[in-house]
């Protein structure tokens, strides 16, 4: 808590006094509204004091349903691939497109995305892009050639790009010890998501076929849109342009849903600093975390698209000599069997145990060395891939351990990166690079030469775990920041006289409750 200097308070009533031609005067009803704002507070004062509670598990559920209709749209194309390859006779560099185009469209939605929640808020940017994604992703079980397929995905794309958004919202809203944990359980609904679609898949692949599924998976998509209204916004949204009482209200509904008084006093905003001065601040950082974003969804991505290229060999040898075969496909379609299914299903249940691992080391051993740990692991966990073992090896262990571990870097990044503050539309820019280029490696390099693709995978998570540690700042135990860099906080005095008192700020961007 932060308190006004007696010595100013009386400043502010002498002048008054003076303004009336009375000194010197003391205004009884201002010195009592002044005594009333002798403390103040910062938001994450406020999020701290409320804790959480009712309020953040309603809101979780609410990020649950974005999370899961994105993971959904995002993991189907895989799914997807073993069929359009032989329905459209695709070669395999068309084959990594589909995947790709989806990524080239969430990566330059990214900006776009950006400046509309800037200028209109998280809430109202996260219903409109997930508005825009369930309407073309409906649209896009109706393409007719290979052509539309690719236009219409990539358009799907565009609207994924704004839905990480959710988390951001969540996490705006978490206090400090609780922010770690919760950030990783939301995650595991994305895992959900992809279980989802398996089984989806599976029931109505064989007897529908794809138009179908794809026409499906935007249900959990207009269940959130008619839920969507519910979302506040956010909170550091609202301070920063001034909607003082939203936020406010916001802040008494979070303590009211959870039992909790709120601080006594008046809500302080810090000025805010340039990003460029940040990003120079903090140049070391700049370029590790973009790094460490890239080889995250580069390596990610990689094993989801490896995992059904091994399933069509049966050992890790044979694949590159059966891909310089163009498969013919003649009088049966060589889509994915019950038992590869079975085996997707598997292998995607390893991102559970691995959530659950990095949770329990997230807020004890702190973000950088859970990281770069998970990352060292699945790096070992490649490197059985290079002898010719069988199916059942390099499916059900490599990629299962491989996965478990790279799968969580995705959320102990956000974490890192909400809480050091620094540019996470940059951060995730990075991501949507790594994913886009890596279906080229999984699907197309695979072709030629086994062992270089996996040797690529192998130092993409060797240079991550180094870069994570070199990283400069553990930001284990820091609460996120109400602008750029709050540490610049510059006071101010500012004096607004009315007939029945006076109100003055000591902070520049100061909120002042209702």
């Amino acid at each position: 808590m932060h308190h006004i200097c007696l010595i100013e308070i009386f400043w502010h009533n002498l002048q008054y006094g003076l303004s009336i031609g009375v000194a010197p005067y003391f205004n009884t009803k201002m010195t009592l509204d002044l005594a009333c704002f002798t403390e103040t507070f910062t938001l994450n004062d406020a999020l701290e004091s409320i804790g959480f509670g009712k309020f953040h598990c309603k809101l979780a559920l609410m990020v649950t349903l974005s999370w899961i209709a994105s993971s959904i749209e995002v993991m189907i194309t895989s799914l997807l691939a073993p069929q359009l390859r032989c329905e459209w006779r695709l070669p395999s560099y068309q084959v990594a497109l589909i995947t790709s185009m989806l990524f080239f469209g969430m990566g330059t939605s990214s900006p776009v995305w950006g400046h509309m929640v800037d200028r209109y808020g998280r809430r109202v940017g996260l219903w409109i892009c997930t508005i825009w994604t369930a309407y073309f992703g409906l649209l896009s079980s109706f393409a007719p050639t290979y052509g539309w397929f690719l236009f219409l995905r990539c358009i799907v794309g565009f609207g994924l790009g704004g839905t990480s958004q959710a988390m951001t919202l969540y996490s705006e809203f978490l206090p400090m010890k609780a922010r770690g944990c919760s950030i990783m359980i939301i995650g595991g609904f994305w895992s959900t998501g992809t279980l989802i679609v398996v089984l989806l898949a599976m029931w109505i692949m064989p007897t529908l076929g794809w138009m179908w599924l794809l026409g499906l998976s935007v249900t959990p998509m207009a269940i959130f849109i008619s839920v969507c209204f519910w979302i506040p916004e956010s909170l550091r949204f609202d301070m920063l342009t001034g909607n003082t009482g939203k936020a406010m209200a916001t802040l008494r509904r979070m303590a009211k849903e959870n039992g909790k008084p709120l601080p006594q006093g008046k809500m302080i905003a810090f000025k805010q600093v340039s990003l460029h001065i940040h990003i120079l601040r903090h140049w070391r950082t700049t370029i590790l975390l973009p790094f460490i974003w890239l080889a995250n969804s580069f390596s990610y991505y990689g094993i989801v698209l490896l995992t059904t290229e091994f399933l069509q060999s049966e050992d890790s040898c044979g694949l590159t000599q059966e891909a310089r075969i163009e498969q013919t496909c003649s009088l049966q379609y060589k889509s994915l069997t019950s038992n590869d299914y079975k085996d997707i299903l598997w292998t995607t249940l390893a991102e559970f145990p691995g959530l659950l691992l990095c949770m329990l080391g997230v807020d004890r051993i702190g973000r950088k060395k859970s990281m770069a740990v998970s990352y060292i692991i699945s790096f070992l966990s490649f490197l059985p891939l290079y002898g010719c073992i069988g199916r059942y090896v390099s499916v059900n262990v490599s990629i299962f351990i491989a996965r478990a571990f790279i799968y969580p870097q995705f959320h102990l990044a956000l974490v890192y990166t909400l809480e050091v503050t620094l540019a996470l539309g940059i951060c995730i820019g990075m991501g949507r690079l790594g994913s886009l280029i890596s279906p080229f490696v999984s699907q197309v390099m695979l072709t030629m030469s086994l062992y270089l693709t996996l040797s690529i995978y192998c130092g993409c998570c060797l240079l991550s775990a180094i870069a994570c540690v070199m990283l400069p700042i553990e930001t284990m135990g820091m609460g996120l920041r109400e602008s750029t860099f709050d540490g610049d906080a510059v006071p101010s005095n500012t004096t607004n006289n009315r007939s029945s008192g006076a109100t003055f700020s000591c902070c520049q961007g100061q909120i002042k409750p209702e």
